[in-house]
């Protein structure tokens, strides 16, 4: 029976490299609660990320939770259906609305051109998803911002160590949130964080992560539990130290999928951005109508050959049932969204991925 390849895995040290970070938790017993790990963890990613102000989450799904509680966000806020569903969910959570706009189809990003008319008195923010790490138009989209007076929170899930025109694309709105899960380029087995641009803003989101804890008296707002442990900020620190090399190693498997793919009609690749670095955190194709087989069923022959690939985004999020009753979800607003989300084929993808798995997954598509 031949291996499963996986459609990503992530990069893990040499456990030597761990266990010396492990001791040292044992020795202090310090294991959570803003520990030396987690403020080193901090100060190496804002050199790293060039960014000026980090703070630590235990997941990204509370971090979207609470950016949008730190800069109080209201009523209606824009994005993307063309997104892994905790985007809209953090909206939920805080008793919002998603409004849905369609995505550009060569980018995947939110399309700024089909914002504007989304507005409404009711809306206060808009959060868009830099899709597989390409950047949004973020010049445009914070020159609505302006025009409207609505902040800006981006969903930076995919897109940690992308630089966009000499800087990091983290840089751009008021907010934007990492994701370090499992999946992730960089990860920290689970984990995010929130990037912001002032030192009071990131004070507000420290306190709000941990309940809202102003001092050892004092609860100044309903935060939740949203702290980073010493053990996945350790494990962030010895990861930080590969992450080059784990991306020099994905962007030689992109290329070469990219040169195979040239061959096989019915399938299309994604360009890549010019205007920003990448990191390959994804290989998106989209089957067309002249392939021999439809999207689905070359996602389950590829699965019979122990070979897992992922209908990233599928459903799309406007047509799952707590969203479809929207206005915003209707398939008229959002035909782009819809094509891709039916098309779309992330194929695998990780540092680790060998020639002969490579050659597997070509195998396959050309065979049919």
């Amino acid at each position: 029976m031949k291996n499963q390849i996986p459609v990503t895995q992530p990069h893990l040290p040499e456990l030597t490299e761990f266990i010396p970070y492990l001791e040292k938790i044992w020795e202090n017993r310090w294991l959570t609660n803003n520990g030396p790990f987690h403020q080193q963890l901090e100060m190496a990613l804002c050199e790293y990320l060039g960014v000026k102000y980090i703070s630590l989450f235990n997941n990204a799904t509370i971090a979207l939770i609470t950016a949008l509680q730190a800069l109080r966000i209201s009523g209606e806020v824009i994005t993307t259906p063309y997104s892994f569903v905790a985007t809209s969910h953090s909206i939920l959570w805080n008793g919002l609305k998603p409004v849905f706009v369609d995505i550009d189809p060569l980018t995947f990003n939110i399309d700024p051109l089909k914002i504007e008319s989304a507005i409404t008195p009711s809306t206060t923010a808009i959060m868009p998803v830099h899709c597989y790490s390409n950047p949004c138009d973020v010049e445009v989209i914070q020159s609505i911002a302006d025009n409207y007076g609505l902040k800006i929170i981006y969903d930076a899930a995919h897109a940690f160590g992308v630089n966009y025109k000499g800087q990091s694309i983290l840089n751009y709105g008021d907010m934007s949130v990492l994701s370090f899960h499992a999946t992730k380029v960089f990860n920290t087995f689970e984990g995010g964080a929130i990037i912001c641009q002032d030192a009071k803003t990131k004070q507000r989101i420290d306190r709000l992560k941990n309940f809202g804890i102003a001092d050892e008296l004092t609860v100044t707002a309903p935060g939740i539990n949203g702290k980073m442990s010493e053990i996945n900020a350790a494990f962030g620190l010895v990861q930080l130290k590969h992450i080059d090399s784990s991306i020099d190693k994905r962007c030689s498997i992109d290329s070469r999928y990219r040169e195979a793919l040239t061959t096989i009609k019915g399938i299309k690749v994604p360009e890549l951005s010019k205007m920003a670095n990448n990191n390959y955190s994804y290989f998106p194709i989209l089957i067309q109508d002249d392939y021999k087989l439809s999207r689905d069923e070359l996602y389950f022959k590829l699965k019979e050959d122990g070979i897992l690939s992922r209908r990233y985004f599928f459903p799309l999020i406007s047509n799952m049932p707590m969203y479809r009753g929207l206005t915003s979800s209707n398939k008229d607003n959002l035909p782009y969204a819809n094509d891709a989300s039916d098309r779309v084929l992330c194929l695998p993808i990780f540092d680790a991925m060998s020639l002969s798995d490579f050659e597997r997954v070509i195998h396959v598509l050309k065979s049919m």
